[in-house]
């Protein structure tokens, strides 16, 4: 059944309404609550109700004369729409030259919740070939893009993403214990990229390298995957020396300068 009753359907109108005001607002760039209850057609202490909200939560602030305007919360969210389609931008043309390059299938994936989730995909040519649901996740200890994307955050933070574990096992080599996941993290930060050898599944080997912005923080990973027959164990450092260079294209287009080498 489709239908949407009780709290749940009345939080989601509560929901759907208070983005049209925001979307209201966004198009007048500034209006008073009466004009802003005649854009949405509902009535002006509904509107009120909605505006107190979105004030306390910063996605609308009062300004001269009670005239309300879009708060910096609503500019944060649109910030990172921005990020995310300069992210995609720069990677496509990279990732398209990887596959040239390997033969095999180019992922992009970003840090979403407890999950690396792929956002991007340019598959290889090869008649059998890895492939990726986008909007899939993949598990963050058993992945070479989530070895990438928490390589370089605290400690603290992988801990609290992750759990104390005993983390599932999906093959034999899987990761599933915190400090032996560390310890791995630790590899993956000296060596400036990831491996994923076997441990979500058998038979599949995952190089990743770290994407970062222009602050120097990472927002994602890149990644390419391939049968271990393919990607044998002697092929692997060729990968990385491909995907790291092409993670660091990414990164300088995105602003990133790398440090400097030391003499």
């Amino acid at each position: 059944m489709n239908a949407t009753t009780g709290e749940g359907g009345t939080g989601v109108r509560t929901l759907e309404r208070g983005l049209a005001v925001l979307a209201a607002l966004a198009e007048r760039r500034a209006a008073t609550l009466t004009v802003l209850a005649r854009d949405v057609n509902l009535s002006a202490s509904t509107v009120s109700r909605l505006l107190d909200t979105l004030v306390q939560q910063g996605f609308a602030e009062v300004g001269d004369g009670g005239a309300y305007r879009v708060g910096p919360r609503a500019a944060q969210v649109g910030h990172a729409y921005d990020a995310h389609d300069a992210l995609l931008a720069a990677a496509h043309p990279v990732m398209r030259a990887v596959v040239d390059d390997l033969n095999e299938s180019a992922n992009l994936a970003a840090l979403r919740g407890e999950g690396a989730v792929y956002v991007a995909q340019v598959e290889g040519r090869q008649l059998v070939r890895m492939f990726t649901q986008l909007g899939a996740a993949a598990p963050l200890h058993a992945s070479g893009v989530g070895k990438a994307l928490l390589a370089w955050r605290d400690d603290a933070d992988v801990a609290a993403r992750l759990g104390p574990g005993p983390y599932p096992a999906f093959t034999p080599h899987s990761l599933t214990t915190l400090d032996a996941y560390r310890t791995e993290l630790a590899r993956v930060r000296a060596q400036g990229h990831a491996l994923d050898d076997q441990e979500r599944e058998l038979g599949v080997r995952c190089v990743a390298a770290p994407v970062r912005d222009g602050a120097g923080r990472v927002v994602a990973a890149l990644s390419v995957s391939a049968p271990t027959s393919r990607l044998t164990e002697a092929e692997v450092p060729r990968f990385a020396a491909r995907i790291t260079q092409a993670a660091q294209d990414i990164s300088r287009a995105l602003g990133w300068t790398p440090p400097a080498q030391s003499v």
